[in-house]
């Protein structure tokens, strides 16, 4: 089948080539010829490759459905009976991208090179096959596919870490807010998040890239209010030689580097009124001018923006454009700080310590009762960001599978919550455990689950059913610790 050159007699066997570069893999060959399709079969399991032979296209689609390891290249005749080459190739690309084709024929044509490749093939080879050649083809073939396989596991590795997946939460508004992901992710339309430091905006800002067209572009993330003023255009929009004390070469900006990707401007609260207005300019025109040049650049750029502040109250105080403002302000996501989301802060304690104790090389298998308790009772100034911390810790800390009190940080069990409540006299009180007697642990934990009853209460302006959401309860168990605690006492509304 292929011109072995016999002078070789004392070199290498192909398969201690392809040893040396470390090259083998699981090899179809489909050629409706039978001795051409089992030569070249022979030949490459000399090169160390394991291999198979299909006569049709048919046959060759079922050992893709039926074989474990999977196949990583296909060598495939272009003329066949039935389906031809080209169309497997098709189908192939369209059903098991994971397989790299060469294409064999015996009527080569530039024409048809050209085609094959377009289809999908990685190589295009004329018989009578050389066997250099041949290896060469299917050597490169398997480490494409090698490069392919890596690529797909990162990006399953980078959706797991920053897709839609990794955001967790079952309270109510968090479940609108996954719906509004999913429903903007497609488009181009500008993103504006509001919440507080630590509630998750870059988190989400990377969900809505990866879950977008331009998952495989780049992501370009900046703080606005981490920079200086007086570098942040630069950071930005780049700069010229020359163009300020210290720039001694062109630089490329954020914007310039995000091209066909995402750009996420945290903090966007943080903007003097002047690079307001030159990002209004630039989401306007979608096109930007480096400092110390007059020449505009054009760039395609999805634009996703957070702020910390209300932004709706910086603009009442003149401290914000109003015309930025309903240029950025096409779709709003409230991120809810964590202590509205008090059912939730068990879903995402489990999450950070399945994470952190697999980072530790630790076996964790949970929360003791107690620990969890003051998990949910305290009120997390610094949101999300502040229970991953704790959990860290508690992790590295702990000597048993399960966290208990003591792995906890002593603010976290001597505070809890502490957030004014209302008392029946009219007044507020605090509860705190520094300065309880000691008591049985379920005496204990009874005025803790009495507090946070009561403050989901009133945050939802004593609506039954809003609050069972929020704790995750059914209203029945809701009734009856409304009971239990005689709470209705607080309700001056009742």
């Amino acid at each position: 089948m292929t011109e072995r050159d016999q002078n070789k007699k004392n070199a290498e066997s192909p398969a201690e080539e392809a040893g040396k570069a470390g090259q083998s893999g699981r090899v179809l060959i489909v050629d409706d010829d039978a001795i051409v399709a089992e030569s070249i079969a022979s030949y490459l399991a000399d090169c160390g490759h394991d291999t198979l032979t299909a006569p049709h296209a048919e046959a060759a689609l079922e050992h893709m459905e039926e074989n474990a390891p999977p196949i990583t290249v296909a060598v495939i005749d272009m003329s066949m009976p039935g389906m031809n080459g080209l169309e497997l190739i098709k189908q192939l690309r369209a059903q098991h991208r994971q397989i790299v084709p060469i294409v064999i024929t015996g009527y080569g044509t530039i024409e048809a090179a050209v085609k094959s490749i377009r289809y999908g093939a990685i190589d295009y080879l004329t018989k009578p096959l050389v066997d250099e050649e041949l290896r060469l083809a299917v050597e490169k073939a398997v480490r494409q596919q090698a490069l392919l396989a890596e690529n797909t596991n990162l990006h399953q590795q980078l959706d797991q870490k920053y897709g839609l997946g990794n955001i967790v939460g079952g309270d109510p508004r968090m479940r609108r807010m996954y719906d509004v992901i999913e429903a903007v992710a497609p488009s181009k339309t500008t993103v504006l998040m509001s919440g507080e430091s630590g509630t998750g905006k870059s988190l989400i800002a990377r969900a809505i890239h990866r879950a977008s067209p331009r998952r495989d572009q780049p992501y370009v993330e900046i703080s606005c209010g981490s920079i200086p003023e007086t570098l942040l255009e630069s950071e930005l929009f780049g700069h010229t030689k020359g163009a300020f004390t210290g720039a001694h070469a062109d630089k490329q900006g954020r914007f310039f580097a995000a091209h066909g990707g995402t750009l996420f401007l945290d903090e966007i609260n943080s903007a003097s009124p002047g690079m307001q207005l030159k990002l209004l300019r630039m989401l306007q025109e979608r096109t930007f001018e480096p400092v110390g040049s007059n020449t505009p650049i054009e760039v395609d750029v999805r634009v996703v923006l957070a702020s910390n502040q209300p932004l709706e109250e910086l603009v009442a105080s003149g401290e914000f454009r109003q015309d930025l403002y309903y240029r950025i302000n096409v779709v709003m996501i409230q991120l809810p700080p964590l202590r509205d989301r008090i059912s939730d802060i068990p879903l995402l304690a489990e999450h950070f310590l399945q994470i952190k104790a697999k980072d530790a090389g630790k076996q964790m298998t949970g929360f003791t009762e107690a620990a969890m308790t003051l998990l949910r009772s305290y009120a997390y100034p610094g949101n999300v960001r502040e229970l991953e911390n704790i959990v860290e810790r508690a992790v590295v800390l702990s000597r048993s599978p399960r966290i208990d009190v003591e792995d906890l940080p002593q603010h976290v069990v001597e505070n809890r919550a502490k957030l004014p409540l209302p008392s029946s006299d009219g007044g507020t009180h605090t509860w705190s455990a520094a300065n309880q007697p000691a008591l049985p642990l379920k005496r204990a934990l009874e005025e803790p689950e009495k507090q946070i009853i009561l403050a989901a209460l009133e945050a939802n302006d004593w609506n039954r059913q809003k609050t069972a959401e929020q704790l995750d309860i059914n209203r029945t168990t809701l009734y009856k610790k409304i009971k239990q605690y005689d709470l209705e006492s607080y309700d001056r509304a009742g």
